[in-house]
């Protein structure tokens, strides 16, 4: 029996980011199912067949494909590992929170389908843009004598007001930002990064950045919300953005490839002094 043959050969995906490093690493054979949130690539959603949502999934449906592996992200998807534990399928589920630890799950997961230096020069190169962010910030930052980083609230759900993961954090601060939330990194539960928006106007961010999973940013919303109005932020229209989740909430490839130029043209384009 060759190694090969160890290998998971039906895999289903209860989240985007592992159906998006299988299929870069050309193993999309080896999916059998897929989340309903998947946007990336474009084709698995033609290609695989839905089977779950986030938080919830069809037991029947992910039985029914007969899957080696299930592999999900977050502990917010425990009762759903659970019920997939009790039917007899074999689960993974990735708790990671950090940029280190997204490079961590990515390797296990390559490793997983024989693909590990592949996956392994991937995240050098990912790891290289994330240096080559860092570069063009300390040039942009020398080039303007006496001025500082942007504040950013990076705002993840409006009721209750979640400020971002940690990741998003650190994504922040590579990009040229400053987090007004910076000691919640720590926090990996959502309900231990909520706020509110009289703590956010005491911030006074030069930015809010939008990314609410699986619905539009409402700028009115954000408007509304009176505390905060006098903040700079809330003073121009262009300091309110929206992030598309898919490339900035989802622990995978799309975070170096897309995610992190769209934070840095934002935050570059904000000069504070």
């Amino acid at each position: 029996m060759s190694i090969s043959e160890n290998l998971p050969e039906r895999i289903v995906c209860l989240t985007e980011e592992s159906t998006e490093l299988l299929y870069l690493l050309g193993e999309e054979r080896r999916i059998v199912g897929i989340s309903a949130y998947t946007v990336r690539p474009e084709r698995a959603k033609v290609e695989k067949p839905v089977v779950s949502a986030f938080i919830s999934g069809s037991i029947a449906k992910i039985k029914a494909l007969e899957p080696d592996l299930v592999i999900g992200f977050s502990d917010i998807q425990a009762d759903l590992a659970r019920d997939l534990i009790k039917e007899g399928l074999n689960v993974l589920i990735l708790n990671q929170r950090s940029l280190a630890e997204i490079f961590q799950a990515m390797q296990m997961l390559g490793n997983t389908v024989g693909r590990g230096p592949d996956t392994a020069a991937l995240i050098t190169q990912w790891r290289r843009n994330l240096d080559d962010c860092r570069e063009r910030v300390a040039a942009r930052l020398a080039q303007r004598p006496g001025s500082r980083r942007p504040r950013v609230f990076f705002q993840e759900w409006d009721e209750p007001l979640i400020t971002g993961i940690r990741w998003v954090s650190e994504l922040v601060e590579i990009a040229g930002g400053e987090d007004c939330f910076a000691e919640l990194q720590n926090a990996s539960l959502a309900k231990d990064r909520i706020t509110n928006v009289e703590t956010v106007a005491a911030r006074r961010p030069d930015l809010i950045v939008g990314s609410w999973c699986g619905k539009a940013v409402d700028y009115e919303w954000i408007r509304r919300q009176q505390a905060w109005l006098d903040t700079p932020a809330l003073q121009l229209d262009d300091r309110l953005h929206e992030i598309d989740s898919a490339i900035i909430l989802q622990p995978g490839p799309a975070l170096f490839t897309d995610g992190l130029p769209a934070l840095e043209a934002i935050i570059a384009g904000v000069q504070t002094v």
